[in-house]
């Protein structure tokens, strides 16, 4: 369906109480992540409305952690948070925060507008940073939940294809020359050997992953402190309950106002990494398509050029090296973001932060997603590898004859007055291989 607009360009805001939603969507940036390529459940990982539910989750679970250690908190008041969980009026949070430039304070005032028994006790004794970093460290431990079983399936499909094609013998290259023959399962197995050292890293700071909970400011607790009279075994017991509460078995012991900006530094490696490998991948099924002797799947409609029909261009591939790249270039982020924070915290991290940590995890999902489809399909040619081998057989044939040479007596390498084995073999494939370049012309 097109969009329609039939008022004055210059002025779109007039003409938007007549268009419906849908076509709304076509008058502004959508970001092709979300648009064209991530999968739902990393879309909505990293939606305002999964952002803002957290939110409403841990000022009940603060509610709840101080009504277990003694403060006056009403059931019904619980009771009414809990009801209101999901039910978000995002029209007048929006309200609130032009009102108020402060995003936290604004989704204060929307969830006590529908928690009015509630309102007095709703972020009682925390900072902006409860929510929003607490928030944080749960989306992108699910995220990384999300992407660990879509990396097993990337492993386990080329683990197949390794399995599948290892006594098929192929061309080996180094410097894009032949070289010594390998085995295309043989080629596969490396691929595999790097994704699974991505998974442990994906695993090891997933482990690693904790939660900021309860601390307050600037990570002194003083204000839940002064809730709980000074008793600070109330204080840590009001951290490990929310943390509990949250899912998390551990919490940072030593925080700013936020927890350390190394931690994202830490996720967006291990997906930086993991972009690392994807692309090296990615490159060499590329130029294995160029040699005709691997090929990602073509389906039956697909085009592959606008102009020349005959083309079966590469093309998940050539996507997943785009946006590995861009992966690769986001790590840069979290990088100065950690190394600018000063003292306990300043706020330029909020808005790179907005950006760099939901694209990189939404470039992950992508790039394994596409990893996937290609690995289910690849398509070998033996034909067209067999008759590269043997262009190149008699020049592969002269490493043999070196160590024969020299089992004979003759000299590797050492040059006095004598040739050595290596310039003897070294002149005679020159002189061949001129040869052959001139029958080429």
């Amino acid at each position: 369906m097109a969009a329609r607009v039939e008022s004055d360009h210059s002025n779109p805001q007039t003409s938007k109480s007549a268009i419906s939603t849908y076509e709304t969507d076509y008058l502004k940036y959508r970001s092709p992540l979300t648009a064209r390529y991530a999968s739902p459940e990393m879309a909505y990982a990293f939606s305002d409305m999964n952002k803002f539910v957290n939110w409403r989750k841990l000022w009940l679970y603060l509610a709840k952690a101080q009504q277990i250690l003694g403060l006056d908190i009403k059931d019904e008041q619980i009771a009414e948070m809990e009801a209101n969980l999901t039910n978000i009026d995002f029209e007048k949070a929006a309200e609130e925060e032009r009102k108020r430039r402060h995003d936290v304070m604004a989704h204060v005032h929307t969830f006590a507008k529908c928690c009015p028994r509630a309102a007095p006790i709703i972020h009682l004794g925390a900072t902006s940073a409860y929510v929003g970093d607490n928030t944080d460290l749960i989306v992108m431990r699910d995220a990384f939940g999300i992407l660990v079983p879509k990396l097993a399936r990337c492993i386990h499909r080329l683990a197949k294809f390794a399995d599948d094609n290892k006594s098929l013998p192929t061309l080996g290259f180094t410097h894009f020359q032949p070289a010594q023959l390998t085995t295309v399962g043989k080629r596969a197995s490396l691929w595999i050997q790097d994704l699974l050292m991505d998974l442990q890293n994906v695993e090891r700071v997933t482990t690693d992953l904790r939660f900021r909970g309860a601390k307050g400011t600037t990570g002194t607790q003083a204000s839940f402190m002064a809730l709980f009279e000074n008793n600070s075994d109330k204080v840590e017991m009001l951290d490990r309950l929310i943390a509990e509460m949250a899912g998390f078995k551990k919490t940072y012991r030593v925080c700013g106002q936020t927890y350390s900006r190394k931690v994202d530094f830490e996720c967006l490696s291990v997906l930086t990494s993991m972009g690392v490998t994807i692309h090296k991948i990615c490159t060499d099924l590329r130029l294995l398509a160029s040699l005709k002797e691997v090929e990602e799947p073509f389906e039956k409609d697909q085009i592959g050029s606008s102009a020349m029909a005959y083309k079966r261009n590469p093309m998940r591939s050539e996507r997943c090296c785009a946006l590995a790249r861009h992966l690769m270039a986001l790590l840069s982020d979290p990088m100065h973001t950690a190394a600018v924070q000063w003292m306990e915290r300043t706020l330029d991290d909020s808005a790179n932060r907005r950006i760099s940590i939901p694209e990189a995890f939404l470039t992950a999902d992508i790039l394994l997603s596409t990893l996937q489809n290609i690995s289910e399909g690849l398509v070998v040619y033996p034909r067209v590898i067999e008759r590269h081998i043997r262009q190149e057989l008699p020049f592969m044939a002269t490493e043999n004859i070196i160590m024969a040479m020299v089992k004979a007596g003759k000299n590797r390498q050492v040059p006095r007055c004598i040739p050595t084995a290596h310039n003897l073999v070294f002149r005679v494939v020159i002189s061949i291989s001129a040869c052959a370049m001139d029958f080429h012309k």
